[in-house]
Parts: structure tokens; C-alpha cells; sequence
């Protein structure tokens, strides 16, 4: 109704009936009065002010006893029989308001205000369960005023509705415990109810011959206090699990067929609500959330250690070793009042002579009518320096075990306030059902959780740790997974160090996704690796790695690009694969290129030639290389990807790893990527001639003394010293070897000074030396021992011309 229609008609007291001529037909204005657990009214609404004659600022405080003239039980024949002249609540109003009933209450009786007719009253009480102030929920109206209305014969589906912008303080609590207050309403019309209640205070009647009605008041019948009476008697036959005696088997299949279709409908409603993600954190909230408050009042969750940590574990009944989480603890009380007690995140184990435990092993709910204090001691006893016993004696508690496919995952711990019914055995029944499919939903969860573990491990395992400064460069690093589905893809990239300082820079995308492409991907990133460290030139080693893939089979193709970047020669050399050009950053003016390479076909292909180029380059340039997941969206032509990723590369940043961001940033928020990235870019910063030494020994023994001389004086002129004994040392060993092996060429001794001091011993010989163990007696074999044990690194691989021995020392703290 409009709040046009409201007009501030005085109440009964003034000696006018509160009747609907400003109402729709079929909407009659209801008094709404909330009553806390004191008794006293907390809400009056104005059609509480024009129903019982009495002003809101009188009402609110004041005992509700005192505020509600109603007398007469319910009369057997509106027409004849008269009702009882003594005033005062009638029986069933009187006892809700005094706290005594826990269960919603309807009926009709009569109102007497002072200097006024009696009016004839329809009320419904409803119980508010829950941790708030509030304890009761009265809405009465004038049952003349829906026969002035049209009404008449509707009686018997009379439900009370709320309309829009109440001025009830809890309306949106109320709207979070309607289920309890209005139990045999559905979800959804318990939210449309909710939804339409008025800032006046003004709820409405809703008449339909179709809608199940909260509280059917069974008035207009002549037998209905028997009826009640005989429903009540079949209730409690129900609720006891004894046999309905026949005479009242009606109403005992009529109550009984009610409830199991409200638990349907709970459950239906459950299944709803929860499952919505494969998020096993998200998971567990929902479970626990979806019990409370309509089906209990406290929902604790605990789950197997492996399964929070998303782990695989062997099948078989827990014993008193396994571990707990409380993963999740849900309730209506004051906020605070469990975190202390029973923080979430907890984890114990569970004694076997505990109610716990028992459903844990045995895979079968556990109901216990009353926690006595006994077994509030025995249950406290598991929580070292907490008192947990105020918290649950004297409530009722269902433990249920979440499993799925014979296996107990966890266990939900169900209680219910003092004020509630207990839990009963078509209670666990329902916690039962209610777990089975809670625990499919976190199994779901789990294994997910579980396979995206595996994959995270398997993605890590396969992606190098590159370290972010290797011979005169810097590097950054990026890998993002295409979808949170998968996050194992065929990108990778490397960094490889090479003979002479030199690094290599590869980045490869196997085309597909999932186990196989990444596995294929290990394969490749692999045989990369070991091809440079044979020092093969650019082409040769793609050359190379696609006959690789022509044995392996034709069911991938790759795409891959190679560069050697040569420090000391301030230049980069590189082939490429079919894959996207890499861009280099100038370091002068800023400007920024997709390098023109040979595109060459994909890895896979076979039988195509690949092309190498040479690149000069200068200190401070910057090279970036990616797949093409980073500049490729489906629907827009790849052109716009390279050239944000051109202007994005060019952008000034602070350190490598704000460039790498600030790429991410340009290109990643573009909708409709659905690739896996890999982007390595390299600072090159080059080695200045000052630290390069190199010179060049004639095939004589003599030699070997010159060579010390030399490099015992440039370090001394470097300022290292203190490495000047072993390198004198190891460079006497390598020039000795390269003297007596070479056939023609001189051997070439290089010093180069940077992250760390390496040294370089080349000669025309072809055969590589290796570690050899050594005896007591041995003439041979002690060189390369020495070099192994005195070096922070050394290695050996072929060149053109023949091989290079190399080894590299830390250089001492500034």
C-alpha cells in the first residue's frame, strides 16, 4: 500500500473501528509488536497504535501483558456461544508472551480498550530464536475489518505478509531468521515476505486458496480446540517415536507427511547454496553457513589435515593420531563469544572415548538429546586452559560425518540453544543427508584443490630459477598461467651461461595445454639446455632441437626463440622458430623495436632451414622476449598486441621488475586472453674493455711461468689480490694441459672481471678433459682436481676450433 493511503484515524480508545476503507481489497492493516526477553515491548508499529489505542512512546518499554487487552479462548460457534467476560491475554497469546511456548502460536480472540466495543482479534505469535534482544514476533488484526474487507471465507489461508520499508529495528536480522520464525515456509516466499515490509510498520493479510500458510488459526470451526488438541497428541506421539493411536492417525500422516516435506525442501535448499565453486575455502563456508540458524544454531567444522592442505591421503578409518582442523565454526550467539574458545584454525586430535570419535570411525551420525554436565566436563577436558562448558551444556548436539565415497573427510559438530526442540532421530536423518552431500561438494573441493597442487608443483619444477644477474646483464622474469583450469602450459624460458661471460636468452611455446603439452615442453626446454651448453651456434642448435622433435613424434609443434648475447662483444646473436619477435629497448633515446628477424617455421615442421642474425647492441639496452599469450587476443589482430608491447617496453621503470609489471599491466588487462605467458627481459649492460685481459702463449713449457706472471700482475692492478695465489695456481694447471694437447694454434688465456672473475684457457685440441679420480701414485689427472676444489665454478665445452676450459672465482667483499 501506498503511504498516501495512511491517514491518522484515532484508535479504538476514541471510539472508532480500525476497519480498511484506505486499504486494497484483500490487505488489512496489521499491528506489529516486537517484545524482547524482559517482556517488554521493543517495537509498536501504527497499527499496533490504532489496534490497541495506545501512542508508540507510551508503549515501548512497557510490559506487553499490560498492552494487549485480549481475553476468551477461541469459541466453538462465532454466533452462539459467547466468550469468557474475563479480560486478559487468552491462553495461547498468554502463554507466548510469558516465553512458555517455543513454537509459532495463532488464534482468535477479543480486544477490550477502555471507552470502545469489543473488536474481534486475529493474532500470530512467532518466536525469534537467536542471540538479539528481541524474543517475540505478535501481528494482530481486526477480523471485522476483513469481512469489511470482502474476505470472508478466505479464513482458512489467511497468511500475515510483510509490506516495504519497515521501521523494525532487526529487519534485516528478521529477514536472516525467518526460516525459524515462519518454519513451514519455503525459502523463497519466506524472502519475498521479508522483502515487503513498511516503514509504518505495516504488514499485510495475503489471502490465496493456494499458499501454505505459516500458522493456519483453525477459527470458523466449530471442533478446532479438539482438533488442536488431537494434532498436538499426534505430534508428540511423532516426536517420541512411539505409534499414533488410530484415531488420531489422521492428523499424525497429515503432520508427519508436513515435516518430511519441510526437510525435503531444507535440503533441496542446502544443495542450492552450497557447490557454487570449486574453492575448497569458499567450500567450507558454505557448508557451514547453510545450517545456520534455520537448521541449528552452532555448526563447527572440522576436516582432515590433508584435505585442508590439499593433499592426498590413504583411505582408512581415522584413529586417535589423525589430526583435526576446525576449519570454519558458524553461530547465532554474540559476535566473539566462540572465537576465543574454539578458534578457527585449530588442530587436534580426538580421544577414542569422545562422541567425536565415534562418528569419525564409524561413519554414522552421533545424537546427543542433552549434553549433561558430565559430558560438557568430558568434551572440555580435549580444551587445554578453556572453559568450553558454559558453551555447550544443556544443549543439544548432532555430529555428522562429512564423507564422500566411503571416506570420513571431516565431521560437522551441530547444537542447538537450550530454548529449541532437541534434536530428534528425523533430525539425523536429515544431518545425515545433509552431510552425504556436504561431503561430496568438499571432496569435489579437495581433489581440485589437490590436481591444482600438482600442477602449481609440476609448472615450478619445470620453469628455471633464473638469477637475476648473470654476466653483464640483468634479468626479470614472468610466467602466468593461461586459466586458474590449468595452470601447467607448454611457455617457458631460460637463461643459460656460455663460455667467454656469454649468456643465452630462450623463450618457446608448445602449442596446446594441459600434462602433454608441458611435458613435451620439459623436453624441449631440456635439450635446449644441453645443446647450449655445447656452445652450438644459434641456428645449428634449432636446427637441431627440430630433428629433436621430429623423433619425439609429430604431435606438437613449438615455437622458440634463441639469442646469444656476448657481453664483451656488445652484441647479440640470434634465430628464431616461428615465434614473435622479441623488442629491444635503445638505451640512448628510448625508442623501442620488434626486431626484423628470420621468422622460420615452428619447431616440428621439419626440413626448414633457420637463419641467424647479428644484433649490435649498447650498455644499458634492454631486450624483451615473450609467447604470444601476452600480445595475442582472440578477435583482435595481433599487430595491436606487439605494438603495446613495443610502447609498454619503452616505458621508464625503477627496476627490471617494474618494467616486467608495468608490461603485464599494458597487455594483461585486455579481455579475452586465454594463453599462458612466459616474458624474460635482460638489462644489457656489456663489460667495459678495462675488464677484459687476454694474451695469447706459444706451444712452449715455458710458457706456463709467463702465464702466472701475467695474471698475478692484473689482478694486482684489479685490485683482487687476495685471489692472485689460486688463480696463479689453477691458470698453471689449464696452460700446462693446453701446451702439451695443442697441435698448431697458440693457446688464448682470457681474465675477465665482473659479477665474478672468470678465467678462459682455449686451444685447437677438440678432445674435452674430464675428472678423473687419482691415486697416491698417479702422474696424471691431479689438474683438474686442483681446479675443482679451488673454484667457485669451472667447466669445459667445444668450439670451432677446438675447446675451452674455463673457471670462475667469488670475488672478495668490499
Amino acid at each position: 500500500m501506498d503511504r498516501d493511503t495512511e491517514r491518522d484515524t484515532p484508535g479504538p480508545a476514541a471510539g472508532h473501528r480500525t476497519v480498511t476503507e484506505a486499504t486494497e481489497p484483500g490487505r488489512v492493516p496489521l499491528a506489529v509488536v516486537v517484545i524482547d526477553r524482559e517482556g517488554l515491548v521493543s517495537h509498536w508499529s501504527t497499527g499496533a497504535r490504532r489496534l490497541f489505542g495506545v501512542p508508540k512512546d507510551e508503549a515501548i518499554g512497557r510490559a506487553a501483558l499490560d498492552l494487549l487487552p485480549v481475553s476468551g479462548a477461541l469459541p466453538e460457534d462465532q454466533d452462539t456461544t459467547p466468550y469468557e467476560a474475563d479480560d486478559g491475554p487468552g491462553p495461547g497469546l498468554e502463554a507466548s508472551l510469558d516465553g512458555g511456548l517455543s513454537y509459532p502460536a495463532a488464534g482468535r480472540a477479543r480486544l477490550t480498550a477502555p471507552g470502545s466495543d469489543r473488536v474481534d482479534v486475529l493474532w500470530w505469535a512467532y518466536p525469534l530464536i537467536g542471540p538479539g534482544p528481541e524474543r517475540l514476533l505478535v501481528l494482530a488484526a481486526d477480523a471485522d475489518g476483513l469481512r469489511a474487507g470482502g474476505t470472508d471465507g478466505a479464513f482458512e489461508r489467511i497468511a500475515p505478509g510483510f509490506a516495504l520499508h519497515t521501521d523494525f529495528p532487526g529487519s534485516e536480522d528478521l529477514a536472516r531468521r525467518l526460516p525459524e520464525i515462519l518454519p513451514s515456509m519455503s525459502v523463497g516466499e519466506s524472502a519475498r515476505i521479508v522483502a515487503q515490509v513498511l516503514e509504518l510498520g505495516y504488514p499485510v493479510l495475503e489471502f490465496s486458496q493456494n499458499e501454505r500458510v505459516p500458522v493456519t488459526p483453525d477459527w470458523g470451526v466449530a471442533r478446532r480446540t479438539e482438533r488442536k488438541a488431537r494434532r498436538e497428541r499426534a505430534a508428540r506421539a511423532l516426536a517420541a517415536g512411539e505409534p499414533v493411536p488410530e484415531e488420531l492417525r489422521d492428523e499424525g500422516e497429515d503432520l508427519e507427511y508436513a515435516a518430511v516435506r519441510e526437510r525435503l525442501e531444507f535440503l533441496n535448499e542446502v544443495s542450492g547454496r552450497i557447490g557454487t565453486s570449486l574453492d575448497l575455502s569458499r567450500t567450507i563456508l558454505e557448508v557451514s553457513r547453510a545450517v545456520v540458524p534455520r537448521f541449528t544454531d552452532v555448526a563447527g567444522t572440522y576436516l582432515r589435515e590433508q584435505v585442508v592442505a590439499g593433499e592426498g591421503f590413504p583411505e582408512g578409518v581415522p584413529d586417535t593420531t589423525t589430526m583435526w582442523h576446525r576449519v570454519a565454526v558458524e553461530h547465532t550467539d554474540e559476535p566473539g563469544r566462540w572465537d576465543d574458545v574454539v578458534p578457527v584454525g585449530e588442530a587436534m586430535p580426538f580421544p577414542a572415548h569422545t562422541p567425536f570419535f565415534q562418528c569419525m570411525t564409524t561413519g554414522e551420525p552421533v545424537l546427543v538429546p542433552r549434553i549433561s554436565e558430565e559430558m560438557g566436563h568430558a568434551i572440555a577436558a580435549q580444551f587445554e586452559k578453556r572453559d568450553i562448558r558454559p558453551l555447550i551444556t544443556g544443549r543439544s548436539m548432532l555430529i555428522v560425518p562429512l564423507k564422500a565415497r566411503h571416506v570420513v573427510l571431516g565431521f560437522m559438530i551441530l547444537l542447538r540453544h537450550p530454548e529449541r526442540p532437541v534434536f530428534n532421530d528425523m533430525d539425523r536423518v536429515t544431518g545425515a543427508e545433509l552431510a552425504a552431500r556436504a561431503g561430496l561438494v568438499l571432496d569435489n573441493a579437495r581433489m581440485y584443490t589437490y590436481q591444482e597442487n600438482v600442477a602449481e608443483t609440476l609448472q615450478d619444477s619445470m620453469l628455471p630459477h633464473i638469477p637475476p644477474r648473470m654476466a653483464g646483464c640483468d634479468i626479470a622474469t614472468r610466467y602466468l598461467p593461461g586459466t586458474l583450469l590449468g595452470r601447467v602450459g607448454g611457455d617457458w624460458f631460460d637463461a643459460v651461461k656460455l663460455p667467454g661471460g656469454r649468456t643465452a636468452f630462450v623463450v618457446g611455446d608448445v602449442m596446446g595445454h594441459g600434462l602433454n603439452s608441458a611435458a613435451m615442453m620439459g623436453q624441449l626446454r631440456t635439450a635446449v639446455q644441453t645443446m647450449a651448453g655445447l656452445d652450438l651456434p644459434p641456428a645449428q642448435l634449432l636446427r637441431n632441437l627440430d630433428d629433436l622433435a621430429q623423433r619425439l613424434g609429430d604431435t606438437y609443434l613449438a615455437t622458440c626463440l634463441y639469442a646469444v648475447y656476448d657481453p664483451i662483444a656488445s652484441e647479440l646473436h640470434l634465430a628464431n622458430a616461428g615465434h614473435i619477435p622479441p623488442v629491444l629497448v635503445r638505451a640512448d633515446d628510448g625508442r623501442s623495436e620488434l626486431l626484423d628477424l628470420p621468422t622460420g617455421a615452428p619447431i616440428g615442421v621439419g626440413g626448414v632451414p633457420f637463419e641467424a642474425v647479428r644484433v649490435r647492441v649498447g650498455p644499458g639496452d634492454r631486450l624483451v622476449m615473450c609467447t604470444d599469450g601476452l600480445v595475442e587476443v582472440r578477435g583482435e589482430d595481433i599487430g595491436v598486441g606487439l605494438a603495446t608491447l613495443c610502447e609498454s617496453a619503452a616505458h621508464p621503470a625503477a627496476s627490471m621488475d617494474d618494467a616486467c609489471d608495468t608490461i603485464i599491466r599494458a597487455l594483461n588487462t585486455r579481455g579475452g586472453r586465454k594463453d599462458d605467458v612466459a616474458l624474460l627481459m635482460a638489462r644489457l649492460n656489456g663489460i667495459e674493455p678495462d675488464d677484459v685481459a687476454e694474451w695469447r702463449l706459444a706451444l712452449d713449457p715455458a710458457e706456463v711461468g709467463r702465464a702466472r706472471a701475467a695474471v698475478r700482475e692484473q689482478l694486482h692492478d684489479w685490485g683482487l689480490a687476495k685471489l692472485a695465489a689460486p688463480a696463479e695456481l689453477m691458470v698453471s694447471e689449464l696452460v700446462t694441459n693446453a701446451v702439451r694437447h695443442s697441435h698448431a694454434r697458440p693457446v688464448e688465456l682470457r681474465l675477465v672481471r665482473g659479477d665474478t672473475l672468470l678465467c678462459e684457457v682455449d686451444d685447437d685440441d677438440h678432445e674435452l678433459p674430464t675428472l678423473l679420480g687419482t691415486g697416491p701414485l698417479d702422474d696424471t689427472g691431479r689438474g683438474l682436481r686442483v681446479v675443482s676444489t679451488l673454484s667457485r665454478e669451472w667447466g669445459t665445452s667445444r668450439t670451432k676450433a677446438g675447446k675451452t676450459v674455463w673457471f670462475e672465482l667469488t670475488l672478495p667483499r668490499r
